[in-house]
């Protein structure tokens, strides 16, 4: 009984030791990927923003019905966009979530790959699976995809649809042509919202093949549509991915 109680000691000990606990939100200024150690952010049920940008993204998705996302990479544009489309489905503002990306080789070539058509463009659409993985769970997730409820499609794909009722994010929009961002844009149905997500500075096209600076341009002069442009200072990856985007 002795040890027992000794061990129930030890256990309320550790419970209340607050040293050991990660605050879900650091109350501090000046956030830092390196205070997240040890954190599952796949048990943070509502997304925050880590700048004043990023809440200004966030408020436009909840405000307009088409967004452009424009910034360098770790700025968040593709996570909170798929959140956002997470929270839209479960509080039944969306009946669908539709999520697109080109099919484009970041500057080498796979060659053929085996497999059927879904296991061809797996490796392409990675990166949408990752973020929704994290936000509904791998089991969750596979049912949604089954169902029908979240569809995940390259961009050729998309042509001559009507999305109603659906919430849309288009990811790494700057490989896209203007006429594929174009064809993009008018799929937009009734009660549906439109995300764009994209870095003008890291297309995969040949140069001045990419679209989205030109559309982001014409569009920002549009009062119902939304234009962010997320910068540096705006980052959530690694400090050094900052610094690195300064000098390359």
């Amino acid at each position: 009984m002795a040890k027992r109680s000794a061990r129930y000691k030890a256990r309320e000990q550790n419970f209340n030791d607050t040293e050991n606990v990660h605050p879900l939100f650091p109350a501090r200024s000046g956030w830092s990927p390196r205070d997240d150690e040890g954190r599952d952010r796949k048990y943070v049920k509502n997304i925050r923003a880590m700048s004043p940008t990023q809440q200004c993204l966030m408020d436009a998705i909840d405000e307009r019905a088409v967004v452009l996302a424009l910034g360098p990479a770790g700025t968040g544009k593709t996570y909170l966009a798929i959140a956002k489309a997470v929270e839209a489905l479960e509080a039944g503002r969306a009946g669908r979530v539709v999520l697109s990306r080109p099919a484009v080789e970041a500057g080498e070539s796979l060659g053929y790959l085996p497999g059927n058509l879904e296991d061809k463009l797996a490796p392409y659409l990675r990166p949408l699976y990752d973020a929704l993985t994290e936000r509904l769970g791998t089991k969750r997730l596979k049912a949604m995809v089954a169902e029908g409820v979240i569809e995940i499609a390259p961009v050729a794909y998309m042509r001559g649809r009507t999305l109603n009722d659906c919430f849309i994010v288009i990811d790494e929009a700057q490989n896209c042509t203007y006429g594929q961002l174009k064809m993009l844009l008018t799929r937009l149905g009734w009660r549906s919202t439109m995300v764009l997500t994209g870095d003008p500075d890291q297309t995969d096209l040949l140069s001045g093949m990419s679209g989205l600076r030109d559309v982001a341009d014409r569009l920002e002069k549009v009062p119902d549509i939304s234009v962010i442009r997320l910068g540096e200072a705006d980052i959530v990856r690694h400090p050094l991915v900052a610094g690195m985007l300064t000098v390359l």
